[in-house]
């Protein structure tokens, strides 16, 4: 594996991907202004001038990102992010303790999707998502205008009776979608700064979502690859 840099951590690289763990607070790719160049595809091009940006996670969520390092790779990993044959999970931490059984906003994993397999405990929020254009660049939930949009998750651990942690996995690729479809719940993450109220907001320094496994075949070789990080929180 090639060395990275101390600010760019590096889990695997090869001659047509990186898999790099983004921290939390860090874009990965320029905004705005001068005060916001310094981004993870800036930082991983210091090291590999080849790089290339496939997907994105937000800035206040760490954990794992795809890069491509030619164009060829690099399509051929967009295409497979959009056509969903990329598996991504991701550990959070949210308030309170969602419900042990299905109500109006939720249905089992095993009647939505199959991409958890066997594993139990699984449920899916089945919520479309549209932009909340007064309000850019924020989501809402919208039955009428919104995209079809589902997030499995299950609980992995009960820290405390208003905190609990949670595993996700997205079946859809929406901006904000893990963050809405929870705050839509009832059990908005830590930390959020754009979905939850003001005691939750401030409940963590930092939002407590983390992009903690990835799934997908290798662009070049079409052998299937796994990358785990685990959370700091």
């Amino acid at each position: 594996m090639n060395q990275a840099p101390d600010f760019l951590r590096c889990l695997y690289a090869d001659d047509d991907l990186l898999v790099l763990d983004k921290p939390s607070g860090l874009l990965c790719v320029p905004g705005r202004g001068p005060d916001k160049q310094d981004c993870l595809s800036a930082r991983a091009a210091s090291r590999w001038a080849d790089a290339l940006v496939v997907h994105r996670l937000d800035q206040a969520t760490s954990g794992l990102v795809l890069m491509a390092r030619n164009p060829p790779g690099q399509r051929r990993l967009s295409q497979d992010f959009a056509e969903r044959r990329v598996h991504k999970r991701y550990a959070a931490v949210v308030h309170g303790r969602p419900p042990a059984k299905d109500c109006g906003l939720l249905a089992p994993a095993s009647e939505t999707a199959s991409a958890c397999g066997p594993e139990p405990g699984w449920h899916c929020i089945d919520l479309p998502i549209a932009a909340d254009w007064e309000r850019r660049p924020l989501r809402i939930i919208d039955a009428e205008r919104g995209k079809p949009s589902q997030t499995l998750w299950r609980t992995m651990e009960q820290m405390s009776p208003d905190r609990t942690r949670v595993e996700l996995q997205p079946l859809t690729g929406r901006t904000h979608q893990l963050r809405l479809h929870l705050a839509a719940i009832g059990h908005p993450i830590l930390g959020d700064a754009l979905y939850a109220p003001p005691q939750v907001q401030q409940a963590a320094t930092r939002l407590l979502l983390h992009a903690q496994a990835l799934e997908f075949a290798h662009p070049a070789t079409g052998a299937w690859m796994r990358f785990e990080a685990a959370a700091d929180f």
